[in-house]
């Protein structure tokens, strides 16, 4: 697959002039174009319904463009539950799938209406007692096969070592535990494999799932109202990959469907997705500008970016192509490391990485990174139409502090960094150029 970025050099240059480096970039044109697309794919199934995976880019902007198109959210946390219910989200629009999960998140999710998907058998006393013994008319369990996950090309993942999801055995005793509690309506979700690129997986997991819905249904005579077949669906990050096609996608899973559920008396059983990646990893970059090149034993190249900002690489060697905007078309001639300035040597966006070429995919999850005093970059959308739009403004540094009003903490407020001294005319406290993005680099002191 070829990466060639949604946006030029030009255009690139002319956002930094407002919002300096480094900054998240997303590409509203192209997120709304894959939006329709997967509506359209499973548009077949009239209960059809993408939760967006919050945790994927929890941003109500973002959410707000996918509300455009009927979706839902799925939540693991009490924040993206908030989130969701800041933009506008309430009820079945809602999936609430965690783990490990504390009594007030529950019931919270309970709250607002949200479909509630039990991680645990454990869970449905410990939820029951939240909800002062009445439960929900619907409600959903998270299926785990166990063993390893496996289709004719090959191993796709390991669900055995997975913390997530009942056995069969658990499964068939929750659903029957509940169903004896007063619950009507039941969903059966399981994620068995992380990024596929391949038309397979989701038809592969629908026809796994249909079956065991099929058998639950028989042996315990419940109503399933939806199989949700939650993420998975991945992206090409490398230029060899071919694209996943979400309407081979669906064609794939309607089949199962129509030769499974149907003939089971099923043919009323919504299908529910949870994409996070496949719906914004294509649309999202991360857009720095390299400030430093060093050669010693290895030849590196400095970026104002680090892992505060995109820290996939640096936790588990995730690959996220890089192109230098500009000279997308160049040879590849030479081979460098691309860090940033943490005090970490594993603060690398690329190892060995023979030269450039799409800008490096929006981190899943966009964390602080605890061993740094690193802030947030600005989240920026680039409308088809209009000019681009702040969806997130970056950390400031007044507020990492928020608790600490020590003479240190004063003058870190009233101090300009020295290195940007006489650079240009900075404000004397952080209060007052807060909202001035060029600061991504607190002080040292």
């Amino acid at each position: 697959m070829n990466k060639i970025p949604y946006v030029t050099r030009e255009k690139a240059e002319e956002i930094a002039a407002q919002y300096p480096t480094p900054f998240y970039l997303y590409d509203e044109k192209g997120i709304r174009e894959n939006a329709k697309a997967v509506k359209e794919a499973f548009a077949w199934n009239p209960g059809f319904r993408e939760y967006f995976a919050v945790k994927a880019t929890p941003n109500p902007y973002i959410m707000d463009i996918f509300r455009d198109y009927g979706f839902g959210f799925d939540c693991s946390s009490m924040t993206e539950l908030m989130l969701s219910n800041a933009v506008g989200a309430s009820g079945h629009e809602i999936m609430f799938s965690s783990n490990d999960t504390p009594a007030q998140e529950y019931a919270f999710a309970a709250k607002l209406g949200a479909i509630i998907n039990l991680d645990d058998i454990t869970h449905i006393p410990f939820l029951e007692k939240i909800l002062d013994g009445k439960f929900p008319e619907t409600m959903s369990l998270r299926y785990n096969p166990g063993g390893v996950f496996q289709m004719s090309n090959g191993i796709m993942d390991n669900p055995g070592d997975s913390k997530y999801g009942f056995t069969k055995a658990q499964l068939f005793e929750g659903y029957r535990i509940l169903r004896d509690k007063g619950v009507k309506h039941f969903g059966l979700h399981a994620f068995l494999a992380s990024n596929t690129v391949s038309n397979d997986y989701y038809p592969e997991l629908a026809g796994r799932l249909f079956s065991l819905a099929a058998e639950a249904q028989r042996e315990l005579g419940i109503h399933f109202a939806f199989i949700n077949l939650s993420g998975g669906v991945g992206v090409p990050y490398r230029k060899s990959e071919v694209p996943n096609d979400i309407r081979v996608i669906g064609e794939g899973v309607r089949e199962k469907y129509e030769r499974i559920l149907v003939p089971a008396g099923m043919g009323d059983v919504a299908i529910y997705t949870e994409m996070g990646r496949f719906m914004l990893a294509p649309y999202g970059a991360l857009v720095t500008r390299a400030i430093h090149s060093k050669h010693i034993y290895k030849e590196y190249i400095g970026v104002d970016a680090c892992a505060a900002n995109l820290m996939r690489p640096a936790m588990y060697g995730a690959y996220h192509h890089i192109t230098v905007l500009g000279k997308e078309n160049e040879i590849c001639d030479h081979t460098y490391d691309v860090v940033g300035s943490l005090c970490e040597n594993n603060d690398k966006f690329a190892i060995d990485r023979a030269a450039f070429g799409a800008p490096s995919f929006s981190s899943r999850r966009t964390a602080l990174s605890s061993r740094s005093a690193a802030l947030r970059s600005p989240g920026i959308i680039l409308p088809p139409l209009t000019r681009p739009l702040t969806m997130r403004r970056c950390s400031r540094k007044g507020k990492r502090f928020p608790s600490i009003r020590t003479q240190a903490c004063r003058t870190l407020e009233s101090t300009r960094h020295a290195s940007l001294r006489g650079a240009q005319d900075l404000p004397e406290s952080l209060e007052s150029f807060s909202g001035n993005p060029v600061f991504q680099q607190p002080p040292r002191v």
